[in-house]
């Protein structure tokens, strides 16, 4: 990439994940000189599964990510629907969702994003924001360096902040976290298997499904599967005060785990890296203020259930550096003109989470017995090209692969 010039506008960017990453590469395409700082020491690992739908197959290929990814999920794949006795019966997996998703590790997009950043773009581990404090001409943002707790304040033209559910950055320049967390009161366990579970071949996948509480195996087709616990709660906080693997044995017993979550609960107690969290989605009225905009996770945490948070991170990104390009000079303007756009989109991911929640885990007689019908449903659309065809027009799988810079 072409170095941003030495007076390209700076912008700070807090948080090294998918979005994070995604907005630095196009940022500087847009002209801007980007400082990225991460909170962690360095770059992180594989992480759990995630999806990628067209909207951000598209975004990824203009800033050069798509080319370092490919779709982890087998064709044919085989998924199976079963109990914790063992008894199966066919089930619907990724692969058969209509709109083609890709399915992937978080850590494969971390990876190819990281590979596509420009050379010139500034990356400072161990570094966070402790204030924010802006007027008409700029940002002053006092970092803090966890290593060796030495701080300096640096002025930027913009700062986003792409720093999780749980941003600092939201927390600094719009207020308490309790003002824009809304909890949906479940917790979810997702992590990679280190080989194969028992009972499945390679490929295959399987969900088990009791009221308040399911299990999931996301096949890949090159690699040992991804696990998913779901489960209700009442008491969130309460969640977090013993470790995960307790919290699951407690959960889903007192009955036998049964062999497929024996052996995931085992592996989750042996360690590694893992994800243990409340379902919360990020909603505020504006995700931007003055000259700080939010990304991603803290603007808008459309939630695993949804499967479009590296998605709508990746297009948001794109559009960004897009809306930018189009309004030189007018900050404003660009933000409001970005967020116009992406907004309609972002409810609509958003709705699908809540939506979701009740089929992949369901709570109560009602919740069951419709997805039931859904799984009927599903099932039929497999061998059908006709409803297959009239679905992919509908407007939830439109939203999920539309160029967002063409529309």
């Amino acid at each position: 990439m072409t170095p941003a010039p030495p007076s390209a506008p700076r912008v700070l960017i807090v948080g090294l994940g998918i979005s994070g990453i995604a907005t630095a590469i196009a940022l500087h395409k847009a002209g801007w000189q980007p400082v990225i700082i991460e909170k962690a020491p360095a770059r992180r690992g594989g992480g759990y599964f995630i999806a990628l739908f067209g909207v951000g197959r598209i975004a990824a290929e203009r800033l050069g990510i798509l080319g370092g990814l490919h779709n982890r999920i087998p064709v044919p794949s085989v998924n199976h629907q079963v109990d914790r006795a063992g008894r199966r019966r066919p089930g619907v997996g990724f692969a058969d969702v209509p709109g083609a998703p890709w399915m992937m590790m978080r850590g494969d997009v971390e990876r190819a994003a990281f590979a596509a950043l420009p050379d010139d773009a500034e990356v400072r581990f161990a570094t966070v924001p402790e204030a924010i404090e802006q007027d008409a001409t700029g940002v002053s943002v006092r970092l803090r360096n966890t290593a060796d707790g030495t701080t300096q304040t640096e002025r930027f033209d913009l700062v986003v902040g792409a720093d999780g559910l749980r941003s600092t950055v939201r927390t600094l320049a719009f207020g308490p976290p309790q003002r824009y967390l809304h909890r949906l009161g479940y917790m979810i366990a997702a992590f990679a298997m280190p080989g194969p579970l028992p009972g499945l071949a390679q490929g295959e996948g399987a969900i088990l499904t009791e009221s308040g509480r399911s299990f999931q195996v996301f096949p890949f087709g090159d690699g040992p599967p991804t696990v998913l616990f779901s489960y209700r709660t009442d008491d969130v906080d309460a969640e977090f005060t013993k470790p995960p693997a307790q919290r699951i044995r407690e959960v889903y017993g007192p009955e036998p785990l049964g062999a497929l979550m024996e052996a995931a609960v085992q592996v989750l107690e042996s360690g590694g890296e893992y994800l243990f969290d409340s379902v919360e989605q990020s909603r505020l009225d504006a995700w931007h203020h003055g000259r700080v905009v939010l990304i991603g996770d803290a603007a808008w945490c459309v939630t695993l259930y949804a499967g479009m948070g590296a998605t709508s991170g990746i297009a948001a990104a794109d559009l960004l550096g897009i809306m930018l390009q189009r309004h030189p000079g007018n900050l404003q303007a660009a933000l409001t003109a970005w967020e116009t756009k992406l907004r309609p989109y972002v409810t609509e991911y958003q709705k699908a989470g809540v939506t979701n929640r009740a089929f992949l885990t369901p709570t109560g007689r009602a919740e069951m017995v419709r997805r039931a019908v859904l799984m009927r449903v599903r099932r039929r659309l497999i061998g059908n090209a006709w409803l297959r065809r009239r679905l992919l027009n509908s407007k939830p799988i439109r939203i999920r692969n539309t160029d967002l810079a063409t529309v």
